[in-house]
């Protein structure tokens, strides 16, 4: 009797089409959001596959939608975690920030102040020999050799650094003391007389410094050079040169000779090298600019603390 072939087994029927939920994570750091998987018809019950073929009974809808409802809910929980995690480290690294800023405006805060020496009404303090010649050198650059000090001088009589009409216009305007004193020059080739008048105000320092000129030119007046002992009698010779400058209630100027009698070209570059360094950079710049300073009130605090 011939053997009959086994009937096939059935394939067991595939679970209901359906799409994976979408995913959209707001704006506002509140939890993800899920889009449900689409409804099944209520009148198809569930479908087992027949019992030996080995395929896995499909998971009923309800049970997928549970685990994405689960999983869409922690992801949002680490999220939110996440978002407030950053925030708080935002928030923490301004604090430090702002309080770095303020301890480092606290370390630049200003050591000194604007001082007025408009006038000697408002700066009543005299100069002295020390204080426009601090040192018995004077440096202006700290590679370079320096200008030695061979005398200084601080008198009232300001007649004595100058001679002619320009004794009288000083003395109109003022003039109540001249601090001065004789260099030599790095090189050693030029001799330096250079000084300060202090005047009454501003305004006269400003008039004598454009005064001077048509004087000097018309050899109605000249600053005297200072002899400072053997050997330097050439500062006082008429054929030195001269500048002159003011700043604030300060009338500045430098005689420069030649130390071996010659007189000084006027293109002479050593000259007017020297002219600069004295009334540029040592009184208006060094001396003067300290004058034009006063230590700010919490360094002077400190300062008065130790």
């Amino acid at each position: 009797m011939p053997t009959l072939p086994e009937p096939p087994v059935p394939a067991p029927p595939s679970p209901p089409a359906g799409r994976s939920p979408d995913i959209a994570f707001p704006q506002h750091g509140a939890g993800p959001e899920s889009t449900p998987a689409p409804a099944v018809a209520a009148a198809r019950p569930p479908v087992t596959p027949p019992a030996g073929t080995g395929v896995p009974a499909p998971v009923p809808l309800d049970e997928h939608k549970r685990r994405w409802q689960l999983l869409i809910g922690s992801l949002g929980a680490l999220m939110l975690l996440a978002v407030c995690g950053l925030s708080s480290f935002l928030i923490v690294a301004d604090e430090r920030k702002g309080r770095e800023a303020r301890a480092a405006g606290a370390k630049a805060a200003p050591t000194a102040v604007p001082r007025d020496i408009s006038s000697r009404a408002a700066d009543t303090a005299p100069l002295s020999a020390q204080e426009v010649f601090p040192t018995r050198e004077i440096v202006i650059k700290a590679n370079e050799a320096p200008y030695r000090v061979l005398k200084t001088q601080a008198t009232r009589n300001c007649k004595a650094a100058t001679s002619g009409e320009i004794s009288d216009l000083l003395a109109e305007l003022g003039c109540s003391q001249v601090v001065r004193g004789t260099l030599r020059s790095p090189n050693g080739g030029y001799l330096v007389t250079t000084g300060v008048f202090n005047l009454e105000d501003v305004a006269g320092a400003e008039w004598a410094h454009e005064k001077i000129k048509p004087l000097v030119d018309a050899e109605k007046g000249r600053f005297q050079g200072m002899v400072a002992g053997a050997g330097t009698d050439a500062v006082a010779l008429s054929s030195a040169q001269v500048g002159w400058h003011v700043r604030g209630h300060y009338l500045v100027y430098c005689v420069v000779a030649r130390a071996d009698g010659k007189p000084v070209a006027d293109a002479d570059p050593f000259a007017r090298q020297i002219l600069f360094d004295m009334i540029e950079v040592h009184l208006r710049g060094n001396v003067l600019g300290k004058r034009a300073t006063a230590p700010a009130p919490a360094a002077a605090t400190a300062a008065a603390a130790r």
